[in-house]
């Protein structure tokens, strides 16, 4: 047996407010939930891009939890990659670029495909990229 595909996706990120407005407003990702201090969740196609404060998701859940989910949680930056086609990779980097946030990095893969990359607002590495990068 093997996994169909990745479900969700989670960053740690260390200003919430911040991180909400950026994946909303500038990624344009769709707000399904929210828990103040602790968490928003994003739709993203067929996935869910979970973004936690690290230091409450470290909590172990109270006995009586509804949702007894184990902790966990990571520190420095993490990274996320997003599909896009060729032609939303060269839209996408104008339209970040419109916002005033930096490109990192540019450049076509040795086998094909595409790549930008460029950092959220607690520092994580995000990058936009061509599903043929990885022969998909």
């Amino acid at each position: 047996m093997r996994p169909s595909a990745i479900l969700e996706s989670a960053l740690y990120v260390t200003d919430l407010d911040a991180a909400e407005a950026f994946y909303g407003e500038v990624m344009g990702l769709e707000r399904i939930a929210k828990v103040p201090g602790r968490h928003v969740f994003f739709r993203c196609g067929q996935g869910v891009l979970l973004l936690f404060n690290a230091e409450a998701t470290r909590q172990p859940p109270k006995p009586d939890a509804r949702l007894p989910v184990p902790p966990h949680g990571t520190s420095g930056p993490g990274h996320l990659c997003f599909a896009g086609t060729a032609e939303e990779v060269e839209n996408w980097k104008s339209r970040l670029e419109g916002e005033g946030i930096a490109i990192e990095a540019d450049f076509e893969w040795p086998n094909g495909g595409r790549s930008i990359y460029f950092r959220d607002p607690s520092g994580n590495s995000l990058e936009i990229a061509e599903p043929k990068i990885w022969g998909l």
